[in-house]
Protein backbone atom coordinates (compact mmCIF):
# COMPACT_ATOMS: atom_id res chain seq x y z
CA UNK A 1 0.00 0.00 0.00
CA UNK A 2 1.66 3.21 -1.17
CA UNK A 3 0.85 6.86 -0.48
CA UNK A 4 2.31 10.05 -1.89
CA UNK A 5 0.72 13.16 -0.37
CA UNK A 6 -2.48 14.41 1.16
CA UNK A 7 -5.06 12.71 3.32
CA UNK A 8 -6.68 9.32 2.75
CA UNK A 9 -9.70 9.45 0.43
CA UNK A 10 -12.19 6.96 -1.01
CA UNK A 11 -9.95 6.10 -3.96
CA UNK A 12 -7.24 5.00 -1.53
CA UNK A 13 -9.76 2.87 0.32
CA UNK A 14 -10.67 1.01 -2.85
CA UNK A 15 -6.97 0.33 -3.44
CA UNK A 16 -6.53 -0.83 0.16
CA UNK A 17 -9.44 -3.22 -0.17
CA UNK A 18 -7.99 -4.72 -3.36
CA UNK A 19 -4.51 -5.04 -1.84
CA UNK A 20 -5.57 -6.55 1.48
CA UNK A 21 -8.17 -8.88 -0.08
CA UNK A 22 -5.71 -10.25 -2.64
CA UNK A 23 -2.92 -10.62 -0.08
CA UNK A 24 -5.07 -12.48 2.43
CA UNK A 25 -6.40 -14.81 -0.28
CA UNK A 26 -2.91 -15.61 -1.58
CA UNK A 27 -0.84 -15.86 1.59
CA UNK A 28 1.03 -12.63 0.84
CA UNK A 29 2.11 -9.77 3.09
CA UNK A 30 0.97 -6.17 2.70
CA UNK A 31 3.80 -3.65 2.92
CA UNK A 32 3.06 -0.04 3.82
CA UNK A 33 5.36 2.48 2.16
CA UNK A 34 5.06 6.24 2.56
CA UNK A 35 5.95 7.79 -0.78
CA UNK A 36 7.12 11.20 0.37
CA UNK A 37 9.67 11.74 -2.40
CA UNK A 38 7.97 15.04 -3.31
CA UNK A 39 9.35 17.18 -0.48
CA UNK A 40 7.34 20.26 -1.48
CA UNK A 41 3.96 18.53 -1.12
CA UNK A 42 4.42 15.97 1.65
CA UNK A 43 3.83 16.81 5.31
CA UNK A 44 4.23 14.82 8.55
CA UNK A 45 0.57 15.38 9.45
CA UNK A 46 -0.51 13.60 6.29
CA UNK A 47 1.46 10.50 7.22
CA UNK A 48 0.08 10.42 10.78
CA UNK A 49 -3.47 10.87 9.50
CA UNK A 50 -3.09 8.14 6.86
CA UNK A 51 -1.90 5.62 9.45
CA UNK A 52 -4.70 6.56 11.84
CA UNK A 53 -7.42 6.32 9.17
CA UNK A 54 -6.14 2.97 7.89
CA UNK A 55 -6.16 1.56 11.40
CA UNK A 56 -9.69 2.89 11.98
CA UNK A 57 -10.81 1.12 8.79
CA UNK A 58 -9.17 -2.14 9.90
CA UNK A 59 -6.36 -2.17 7.34
CA UNK A 60 -3.26 -3.20 9.30
CA UNK A 61 -0.08 -3.73 7.23
CA UNK A 62 2.13 -6.74 7.86
CA UNK A 63 5.25 -4.59 7.67
CA UNK A 64 6.26 -0.96 7.20
CA UNK A 65 9.25 -0.19 4.99
CA UNK A 66 11.35 3.00 5.15
CA UNK A 67 9.71 6.12 3.77
CA UNK A 68 11.19 7.37 0.52
CA UNK A 69 12.61 10.54 2.06
CA UNK A 70 15.03 8.23 3.92
CA UNK A 71 16.15 6.39 0.79
CA UNK A 72 18.45 8.87 -0.96
CA UNK A 73 21.59 6.80 -0.34
CA UNK A 74 19.95 3.66 -1.75
CA UNK A 75 18.78 5.50 -4.86
CA UNK A 76 22.22 6.97 -5.46
CA UNK A 77 23.88 3.58 -5.08
CA UNK A 78 21.69 2.12 -7.82
CA UNK A 79 22.11 5.26 -9.91
CA UNK A 80 25.89 4.86 -9.86
CA UNK A 81 25.63 1.77 -12.06
CA UNK A 82 23.43 3.69 -14.53
CA UNK A 83 25.96 6.53 -14.67
CA UNK A 84 28.83 4.11 -15.18
CA UNK A 85 27.03 2.73 -18.25
CA UNK A 86 26.32 6.19 -19.67
CA UNK A 87 22.56 5.81 -19.20
CA UNK A 88 21.89 9.07 -17.32
CA UNK A 89 22.21 12.68 -18.44
CA UNK A 90 21.31 16.17 -17.26
CA UNK A 91 18.39 18.03 -18.84
CA UNK A 92 17.27 21.66 -18.62
CA UNK A 93 14.03 21.36 -20.59
CA UNK A 94 10.89 22.67 -18.89
CA UNK A 95 7.44 21.09 -19.10
CA UNK A 96 6.34 23.92 -21.36
CA UNK A 97 9.25 23.25 -23.71
CA UNK A 98 8.53 19.51 -23.80
CA UNK A 99 4.85 20.18 -24.48
CA UNK A 100 3.51 16.69 -23.83
CA UNK A 101 4.00 13.32 -22.12
CA UNK A 102 6.87 12.20 -24.36
CA UNK A 103 10.38 13.62 -24.08
CA UNK A 104 12.15 13.83 -27.44
CA UNK A 105 15.71 13.58 -26.09
CA UNK A 106 16.64 17.22 -26.69
CA UNK A 107 19.40 17.23 -24.05
CA UNK A 108 20.72 13.70 -24.68
CA UNK A 109 24.03 14.79 -26.14
CA UNK A 110 24.45 18.26 -24.65
CA UNK A 111 26.76 17.10 -21.85
CA UNK A 112 24.81 18.81 -19.05
CA UNK A 113 26.33 17.75 -15.69
CA UNK A 114 24.25 15.83 -13.16
CA UNK A 115 23.96 18.69 -10.69
CA UNK A 116 21.28 20.01 -8.39
CA UNK A 117 18.80 22.26 -10.15
CA UNK A 118 18.60 20.27 -13.40
CA UNK A 119 16.50 17.29 -14.44
CA UNK A 120 18.14 13.86 -14.55
CA UNK A 121 16.97 11.44 -17.24
CA UNK A 122 17.58 7.78 -18.08
CA UNK A 123 18.06 6.87 -21.72
CA UNK A 124 15.21 4.64 -22.90
CA UNK A 125 15.83 2.81 -26.18
CA UNK A 126 13.15 1.44 -28.54
CA UNK A 127 11.72 -1.97 -27.69
CA UNK A 128 8.46 -3.44 -26.37
CA UNK A 129 7.70 -4.71 -22.89
CA UNK A 130 5.10 -7.46 -22.53
CA UNK A 131 3.42 -8.54 -19.32
CA UNK A 132 0.16 -10.04 -18.11
CA UNK A 133 -1.84 -7.91 -15.73
CA UNK A 134 -3.86 -9.89 -13.19
CA UNK A 135 -7.01 -7.92 -14.04
CA UNK A 136 -6.36 -6.27 -17.42
CA UNK A 137 -4.83 -9.33 -19.09
CA UNK A 138 -1.95 -9.44 -21.63
CA UNK A 139 -0.30 -6.08 -22.32
CA UNK A 140 2.36 -4.80 -24.71
CA UNK A 141 3.83 -1.35 -24.16
CA UNK A 142 6.55 0.63 -25.90
CA UNK A 143 8.17 2.88 -23.25
CA UNK A 144 10.27 4.81 -25.79
CA UNK A 145 7.13 5.75 -27.74
CA UNK A 146 5.08 6.51 -24.62
CA UNK A 147 7.49 8.62 -22.60
CA UNK A 148 10.89 8.87 -24.30
CA UNK A 149 13.85 9.26 -21.93
CA UNK A 150 12.55 8.86 -18.40
CA UNK A 151 12.75 11.65 -15.82
CA UNK A 152 14.12 10.20 -12.57
CA UNK A 153 15.02 13.37 -10.61
CA UNK A 154 13.52 16.80 -11.15
CA UNK A 155 15.04 20.28 -11.06
CA UNK A 156 13.76 20.72 -7.47
CA UNK A 157 16.01 17.76 -6.55
CA UNK A 158 13.13 15.36 -5.91
CA UNK A 159 13.37 11.74 -7.02
CA UNK A 160 10.39 11.02 -9.25
CA UNK A 161 7.64 8.48 -8.63
CA UNK A 162 8.81 6.31 -11.52
CA UNK A 163 12.35 6.01 -10.14
CA UNK A 164 11.62 5.81 -6.40
CA UNK A 165 8.78 3.30 -6.70
CA UNK A 166 10.66 1.09 -9.17
CA UNK A 167 13.89 0.99 -7.19
CA UNK A 168 12.05 0.44 -3.90
CA UNK A 169 10.00 -2.41 -5.40
CA UNK A 170 13.25 -4.01 -6.57
CA UNK A 171 15.32 -3.55 -3.41
CA UNK A 172 12.43 -4.31 -1.03
CA UNK A 173 11.59 -7.48 -2.99
CA UNK A 174 8.03 -6.48 -3.75
CA UNK A 175 6.52 -9.30 -5.80
CA UNK A 176 3.06 -7.88 -6.56
CA UNK A 177 2.04 -4.29 -7.24
CA UNK A 178 -1.68 -3.58 -6.88
CA UNK A 179 -2.80 -0.11 -7.95
CA UNK A 180 -5.36 1.85 -9.97
CA UNK A 181 -5.68 1.43 -13.71
CA UNK A 182 -4.65 5.07 -14.21
CA UNK A 183 -1.07 3.82 -13.67
CA UNK A 184 -1.28 0.98 -16.19
CA UNK A 185 0.75 2.98 -18.76
CA UNK A 186 3.60 3.32 -16.23
CA UNK A 187 4.12 -0.42 -16.03
CA UNK A 188 6.20 -0.98 -19.16
CA UNK A 189 8.63 1.82 -18.32
CA UNK A 190 8.94 0.55 -14.72
CA UNK A 191 9.65 -2.98 -15.91
CA UNK A 192 12.34 -1.59 -18.25
CA UNK A 193 13.84 0.57 -15.50
CA UNK A 194 13.90 -2.34 -13.04
CA UNK A 195 15.69 -4.53 -15.58
CA UNK A 196 18.32 -1.83 -16.14
CA UNK A 197 18.76 -1.67 -12.35
CA UNK A 198 19.42 -5.42 -12.22
CA UNK A 199 16.04 -7.00 -11.49
CA UNK A 200 15.95 -10.37 -13.25
CA UNK A 201 12.24 -11.14 -12.78
CA UNK A 202 9.76 -8.25 -12.89
CA UNK A 203 7.02 -7.77 -10.34
CA UNK A 204 3.51 -8.95 -11.14
CA UNK A 205 1.02 -6.11 -11.60
CA UNK A 206 -2.71 -5.79 -10.99
CA UNK A 207 -4.52 -2.61 -12.03
CA UNK A 208 -8.03 -2.26 -10.65
CA UNK A 209 -10.83 0.08 -11.79
CA UNK A 210 -11.04 3.55 -10.27
CA UNK A 211 -13.88 5.27 -8.49
CA UNK A 212 -15.19 7.72 -11.07
CA UNK A 213 -17.05 10.99 -10.54
CA UNK A 214 -18.04 11.02 -14.22
CA UNK A 215 -17.54 8.61 -17.13
CA UNK A 216 -14.24 10.34 -17.98
CA UNK A 217 -13.00 11.78 -14.66
CA UNK A 218 -11.61 9.82 -11.73
CA UNK A 219 -12.33 10.70 -8.14
CA UNK A 220 -9.41 12.53 -6.51
CA UNK A 221 -8.53 14.05 -3.15
CA UNK A 222 -9.34 17.47 -4.59
CA UNK A 223 -13.00 16.49 -4.80
CA UNK A 224 -15.10 17.38 -1.80
CA UNK A 225 -16.76 14.87 0.51
CA UNK A 226 -14.30 12.04 -0.29
CA UNK A 227 -11.78 12.44 2.53
CA UNK A 228 -11.89 9.69 5.14
CA UNK A 229 -11.20 12.09 8.00
CA UNK A 230 -14.17 14.24 7.06
CA UNK A 231 -16.41 11.22 6.60
CA UNK A 232 -15.33 9.89 10.00
CA UNK A 233 -16.10 13.22 11.63
CA UNK A 234 -19.61 13.13 10.16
Amino acid sequence: MLFRSGYLHLGHVRNARHAWTWARANGARVLLRIEDHDRQRCRPEYEAAILEDLAWLGFTPDATVPRQSERDAAYREVLASFIARGLVYGCTCTRAEIGGPRYAGTCRDRGIPLENGVNWRVRIEPGAETFTDLLCGPQTQEPFALCGDLLIRDRLDNWTYQWAATIDDYLQQVTHVIRGEDLLDSTGRQIRLARLAGRATPATFMHHPLIMKSPTQKLSKSDGDTGIRDLRAR
